[in-house]
């Protein structure tokens, strides 16, 4: 499994982290709280006209054909920018998902073809409500949505139901709940197919979660760092007291640990994987567990003024306590790990990771995991 970005992917995310500096300031995000849709119309033209709605549409529906490897590098870019917009959920899983349906052999799929055609160009939003995530951010902006009965997916106009507003800790995202009934006319798959899609768009939102939990570490470490460098004390920079230095290396060590985890799930959807329910688990957990520790020693590092809500630091914070409980909380992606280590068919260990690599297989593998 080859996890290195090529200088393409590279290329792509380093395009889209500029626009995403320029665009998603701390400033532009405060005056979304205040705005009636909670989104910046013109974030959401350039972020389709850079491709990010076509990349894991096929071809054949006039997509891309990239995969969840190529976006989670993007997913990142959107955690360390703070994106209110929720353009994670809507490519990574709606967009897939449908995706997926128009690939298939069901009577469905021309219908999820056309509408994957206005998707690609932003004529329509698609975002997708599931049972372990049943508050789909920013909904109401949204022209369609998947819905979840059982093993069903129903294929739903905005319009058709009714949404109800909840509090989020996170001012930035604008939750709501969906009441609605489902039909034959809605349903376009169920049964087997049904619960296995339904299991590939849980995998593909915690991966998503876990993408930009990265991220929101990582801004949240580097501003850490600054304020510390920049702030002085005593006459010298706070930074410089050992114990502050151990605060902030826990954090970089722990998103260290977590990014190969990462990109290890990503590729495990992308081939479809036996191992995917076990690597995004593991992938929500790592990447949970830095980001809580990154927001709890950010937040030390600034003193009081980290507490307070004109420092800039809270809407990062925030976002990661109000997404990490999304698509699966701690536990029950504890529970998926712990049912594959318990699993007496699971081959674990050295024995079983290197004993058929020889020395010509290595050679051959260097730069890869």
């Amino acid at each position: 499994m080859n996890f290195l970005s090529s200088e393409d992917q590279i290329a792509y995310r380093d395009s889209v982290a500029t626009m995403l500096a320029a665009e998603v300031t701390a400033e532009s995000i405060r005056s979304r709280w205040n705005s009636p849709k909670g989104v910046d119309e013109k974030v959401i033209q350039q972020l389709n006209e850079m491709g990010l709605n076509a990349m894991l549409v096929p071809e054949s529906c006039g997509g891309l054909g990239l995969s969840e490897q190529d976006f989670i590098l993007l997913a990142q870019e959107c955690g360390r920018a703070a994106l209110p917009e929720p353009l994670v959920d809507n490519v990574l899983v709606a967009n897939a998902m449908l995706a997926d349906i128009a690939c298939s052999d069901l009577d469905s799929a021309q219908q999820c073809k056309d509408l994957l055609s206005e998707v690609v160009t932003g004529k329509v939003m698609l975002a997708c409500g599931h049972w372990i995530n049943p508050f789909i951010n920013m909904a109401d902006i949204n022209e369609w949505l998947l819905l979840s009965h059982g093993d069903e997916v129903h294929l739903v106009e905005n319009s058709a139901v009714e949404l109800l507003p909840q509090r989020s800790a996170d001012p930035s995202r604008r939750i709501f709940t969906v009441n609605w009934q489902p039909s034959g006319e809605t349903r376009i798959a169920n049964g087997e197919i049904g619960a296995g899609l339904w299991r590939r768009a849980l995998n593909r939102g915690a991966l998503g979660v876990a993408a930009q939990l990265i991220g929101l570490s990582e801004s949240i470490l580097h501003r850490a760092v600054e304020f510390t460098t920049d702030r002085e004390q005593f006459g010298r920079p706070v930074g410089s007291n050992q114990a502050v230095k151990h605060l902030l290396a826990d954090c970089a060590v722990s998103l260290e640990f977590a990014k190969p985890v990462v990109a290890r799930a990503a590729y495990t959807i992308g081939a479809n994987s036996s191992d995917a329910d076990y690597a995004v688990s593991h992938a929500k957990v790592a990447a949970s567990r830095a980001a809580q520790l990154s927001a709890r020693h950010g937040m030390q590092v600034h003193g009081a003024m980290g507490y307070t809500w004109e420092c800039d630091l809270h809407i990062w914070m925030k976002r990661c306590w109000a997404i990490d409980k999304t698509w699966g909380d701690a536990g029950f992606h504890k529970n998926r790990i712990h049912e594959r280590l318990l699993d007496p068919s699971t081959l674990m260990g050295a024995e079983h990771t290197f004993t058929s690599i020889t020395s010509e297989t290595f050679n051959s593998q260097k730069g890869t995991v």
